[in-house]
């Protein structure tokens, strides 16, 4: 089989990428060992985060890292076996995660999260998916008046240099939105501009029917087979191999399984995070994606029920599940809203692909004519997704990209 890209890898990254350069007018073959969304994107909280411009950093304060270090909490937890072989990924990512330094990759980090919600919007009207979409925003609800403080400072610190909307609740403000939480609150921040997805995966599907109703294939082969020939690659799938001029890396977690072979050593990690649904308790409900900062989760309508989703897991990709998050989560969030039964057999797992600097690696690969790279999109996969598959695609189809590509060139860590 001949086409003009073959894109690896069918997560929203993947899929929209796959879309993008469709539109450019070039045909375009999907590849994924499972079914277009069944990994990574699968089981997020459901959040397309305008809001989101600070990447999610590593601890700084000594007081946190010795309270992370005892291992007994709720939003991170690690596997000691391990660190070993994490230690110089995390030595870099707190060395990236330095208030100077962070800041500067939030300005870098801006312009596509800018762009993530709009992006969204029209492959969401294409696909005729909004019915997926709830627009309400999203609360960081907070116990204490300092931690919620704290926070508003750099709510506002946002809101002056990025133009991000918020509005500040205090506890009386936060019941009336979410009354069915049962413990009292100091209050909360209301981000406004973020919109919620109440079935990630089926989000996913709609823009994989968008692709195949333009003609493009969705098949399932083994990315690990990629190989360079004359004039393009090439990937096994059942009966015969598919041959490209152009070849798009959206792998995720796995990422590493085929830029290893290739002579490529980014600096490169996962957060592992698990998640669970509920059936709400009493016919209560839940409006909308609510952090309890302090208890370190998230909960979310869905339309399977309320998701209960995990902070950090530092371990290897491949380790068995150990869901300790999960079950330490699971009574402090019954106590803070009224969960019932739970819904899924056992607990859901997937793995964020992580950069040291937080910000995917997007454009030509530096040493292979016709390879590119999308990945590395941590917590924002379901966010960025759209707004990297546009970029992605201009830079394929040598088009002035639609904002600065240079920061996330796969060149900063080569």
């Amino acid at each position: 089989m001949r086409t003009d890209v073959i894109v690896l890898g069918a997560g929203i990254v993947g899929v929209s990428a796959a879309l993008h350069v469709q539109a450019k007018g070039r045909s375009v073959v999907l590849l994924d060992r499972r079914g277009a969304g069944e990994e990574t994107s699968f089981g997020n909280a459901g959040l397309i985060q305008r809001e989101g411009v600070y990447p999610h950093g590593f601890p700084q304060d000594f007081g946190t890292l010795v309270r992370h270090a005892l291992n007994n909490r709720v939003d991170a937890y690690y596997h000691l076996s391990a660190l070993p072989e994490l230690m110089s990924f995390m030595a870099r990512y707190w060395w990236k995660s330095r208030p100077g330094t962070y800041s500067n990759i939030a300005r870098l980090y801006a312009p596509l999260i800018k762009h993530s919600l709009s992006e969204h919007r029209v492959l969401l009207d294409e696909a005729k998916a909004g019915n997926l979409i709830l627009e309400r925003g999203w609360i960081k609800a907070f116990r204490s008046e300092r931690e919620r403080d704290k926070a508003l400072i750099e709510a506002e610190e946002m809101k002056r240099d990025f133009a991000v909307g918020f509005e500040a609740l205090d506890g009386a403000a936060l019941a009336r939105k979410e009354p069915a939480i049962r413990v009292p609150l100091a209050g909360g921040i209301y981000w406004i501009e973020p919109v919620s997805v109440n079935d990630p995966y089926a989000l996913t599907q709609a823009y994989l029917k968008l692709f195949e109703s333009r003609g493009g294939l969705f098949v399932r082969g083994d990315a690990t087979t990629l190989e360079e020939m004359q004039g393009g690659w090439r990937v096994s799938i059942a009966g015969g191999m598919i041959e490209a001029r152009d070849a798009i890396l959206a792998l995720g977690p796995w990422v590493d399984t085929v830029t290893g072979r290739l002579g490529y050593r980014f600096p490169f990690a996962v957060k592992r995070g698990y998640h669970m649904h509920y059936k709400p308790q009493d016919g209560k409900s839940l409006n909308h994606c609510v952090l309890d900062a302090e208890g370190g989760y998230i909960i979310a309508p869905m339309a399977k029920g309320i998701r209960l989703t995990t902070g950090v897991e530092f371990a290897r990709r491949d380790a068995p599940k150990t869901p300790v998050q999960l079950t330490r989560a699971e009574p402090v969030a019954r106590a803070f809203f009224p969960l019932g039964e739970r819904l899924d057999p056992e607990p859901w797992m997937g793995s964020r692909p992580c950069t040291p600097d937080m910000m995917p690696v997007i454009g030509p690969a530096p040493r292979h004519k016709g390879l590119w790279f999308t990945f590395g999109h941590a917590h924002h996969g379901l966010t960025l997704g759209p707004a990297t598959g546009r970029l992605i695609a201009e830079m394929m189809a040598g088009e002035t990209p639609y904002l600065d590509p240079m920061p996330y060139r796969a060149e900063r860590f080569l």
